[in-house]
């Protein structure tokens, strides 16, 4: 799905209050009182709100935010004092596609030790942890404009900002990340977000080991903070050794990559679960899996699991695409206990083989 970009004088709905106010009276040039009036409180609260942000401009994110919603509220180009800037100038996002990105980058940014880094010759920022051996890996990429909003509303926060910034994960962003995993989760089971829907919804019969319909089959949550591949990658065997390796940890969350990419395209409703059933394996050509782009990315997830083939492709979609646990994958597959973790490092090893052989031009873009 391509981001859809907000384009009228008005500010987006996700714009914190406070940032509203500042804007209103730095670009505008209401006064604070007339502001109070408006917002029914009291001058020093709008006060307040309005020195907070100023301090908070210190921050590059926060600053190119503040600015690119600042030139919105002038009607004419070159009337705001903050027109000129060394950021490059980034339309908002609407309130759909910041909710949608920002739980894919913070449920990343939940993961030990990962922070998103943001630089100023960068037109995208990058999520980014350290591996066993003191790597980097890079495990998302999100566009500058979603990272300002993300600031801005305080979910992502810099410490020391300077030429490659470094955020990481607030407590305000945990909050709002539950709340968005919560309401995609409801929406997956059916629920509305009136409370009535809750009124007429059969949920107790739901549970009670009844065999749903083919027509309306029960979705299983697959989201999680954290992959699968990061907690066996810091258990270590008898020799001390990592279970998985970087460069194992590295294929899965290539694979990954490609699987989100995928799914940002026009064909939102992709179907990957032929390839969680035996013998089904499509018989399409799918080229040389070269280009960018959701159909490129369709391409090199749909080579990576037929170079698979039937079980490794099953755990390796299940465990790096859809985050699903080992005891789960286990579980619906039919396996032994702790037989999973045994299989998802064959498919892994296979899965670099697979991308080895493909060399640079089998290489992520970004």
């Amino acid at each position: 799905m391509t981001q859809k970009i907000v384009t009228e004088n008005e500010m987006p709905g996700w714009v914190p209050a406070g940032a509203r106010r500042y804007l209103e009276h730095t670009e505008k040039g209401l006064s604070i009182r007339e502001l109070a009036r408006d917002a029914q409180c009291h001058a020093s609260t709008v006060m307040r709100q309005i020195r907070r942000m100023e301090a908070r401009r210190d921050d590059p994110l926060v600053d190119a935010a503040l600015c690119a919603l600042g030139d919105r509220q002038v009607k004419q180009k070159g009337m705001s004092a903050m027109a000129e800037k060394t950021e490059p100038e980034c339309d908002a996002p609407d309130e759909t596609t910041l909710r949608r990105e920002a739980r894919r980058v913070l449920r990343r940014l939940c993961e030990t030790g990962a922070v998103l880094a943001v630089a100023s010759e960068m037109e995208k920022a990058v999520v980014v942890r350290d591996g066993a051996d003191g790597a980097t890996m890079r495990t998302a990429v999100v566009a500058r404009s979603v990272a300002q909003a993300m600031a801005l509303k305080n979910w992502i926060a810099c410490d020391a900002p300077g030429r490659v910034s470094r955020y990481a994960i607030t407590t305000t962003g945990r909050n709002a990340l539950g709340e968005m995993m919560a309401e995609a989760e409801n929406r997956a089971q059916g629920f509305a977000e009136a409370q009535a829907a809750f009124a007429t919804r059969p949920a107790a019969r739901d549970r009670t080991g009844r065999e749903e319909t083919a027509a309306r089959p029960r979705r299983m949550r697959f989201a999680m903070t954290e992959s699968p591949l990061s907690a066996l990658a810091r258990r270590r065997g008898k020799d001390g050794a990592p279970f998985l390796s970087d460069d194992l940890v590295a294929a899965g969350e290539r694979l990954r990559e490609d699987f989100e990419l995928a799914n940002m395209g026009v064909r939102v409703t992709q179907n990957w679960e032929h390839f969680l059933t035996a013998g089904s394996r499509g018989g399409g050509s799918f080229g040389d899996g070269h280009g960018t782009g959701p159909e490129a990315a369709r391409r090199r997830v749909t080579g990576a699991l037929e170079y698979l083939g039937e079980g490794l492709a099953d755990v390796a979609l299940r465990c790096c695409c859809y985050l699903e646990g080992l005891e789960t994958a286990e579980r619906r597959l039919g396996w032994s206990a702790r037989s999973g973790k045994i299989v998802l490092r064959i498919a892994l090893i296979r899965l670099r083989e697979h991308y080895a052989a493909l060399g640079s031009k089998g290489q992520m873009i970004g």
